[in-house]
């Protein structure tokens, strides 16, 4: 399928569209996807995430957590350095205008959202803060325990709030988020009254390992090669 990619304004904010070439506002079906990315920002690697779901039929939205920072222009370590800069509300915030406008002008008929890392912990703040999304994918994501002084909600606790549809990665050797936190994650998922929860756990992978920077230990490889067809087929049922 030949899609349609392009830097885009929504309101103040900036953020990369990748879509189906030739779809039209409203048509039937039509699919969105929320992409929050991890430190790279808007980066090589998550515009290829997002032109491959827009070659599958999804239009895709990335939010620009760094507002024009990536790793195409700047350092990770720079982009380190202003993770403390992000604050949740306003991040929220910025990621509902997004989700909106994937749902207004874009004429989304259902949209879900996917995160990797720090995305990944916001897609379960959104998801519990929104209940539009038809699903929610989050990649490893960052949960810290204790929480950064920028962190002002509690992922875990909230995430049982969330009513959609819930797949989460974890690798087993991620140096970031501990086996106790991710347990509790489980348990406030698992003890929703509404939607499923898909858990997908590597043992010997490392926080991020969906990124191919780095693919070159195999075990973060080979979690990937066996994560991502997985996550294509649920995005497949959330369609519509």
């Amino acid at each position: 399928m030949s899609i349609e990619t392009s830097t885009v304004r929504v309101g103040d904010l900036s953020a990369y569209l990748a879509r189906p070439a030739g779809r039209g506002l409203g048509d039937a079906g039509a699919s969105g996807m929320l992409l929050l990315p991890m430190i790279t920002g808007i980066g090589e690697q998550v515009r290829a995430w997002a032109d491959e779901l827009a070659g599958r039929g999804i239009t895709a939205l990335t939010w620009d957590a760094f507002h024009g920072a990536s790793t195409d222009n700047t350092s990770r370590e720079d982009l380190g350095a202003k993770l403390g800069e992000l604050r949740d509300e306003t991040a929220l915030a910025e990621q509902t205008a997004l989700l909106d406008h994937l749902l207004g002008d874009l004429g989304c008929t259902s949209a879900g959202v996917m995160g990797w890392c720090l995305g990944g912990r916001f897609a379960l703040l959104l998801a519990a803060r929104d209940q539009r999304l038809s699903g929610v994918v989050a990649y490893h994501p960052t949960v810290r325990d204790p929480a950064p002084p920028n962190h002002d909600l509690d992922p875990v606790a909230l995430s049982a709030r969330i009513t959609a549809p819930v797949l989460v990665a974890y690798p087993e050797a991620d140096s970031v988020v501990s086996h106790e936190t991710f347990a509790r994650l489980q348990t406030a998922l698992q003890s929703r009254p509404r939607g499923a929860t898909f858990t997908q756990h590597f043992p010997g992978a490392e926080h991020g390992f969906s990124d191919s920077s780095r693919h070159g230990t195999a075990v973060n490889a080979d979690a990937y090669a066996l994560s991502w067809p997985q996550t294509l087929a649920f995005l497949d049922t959330r369609k519509g």
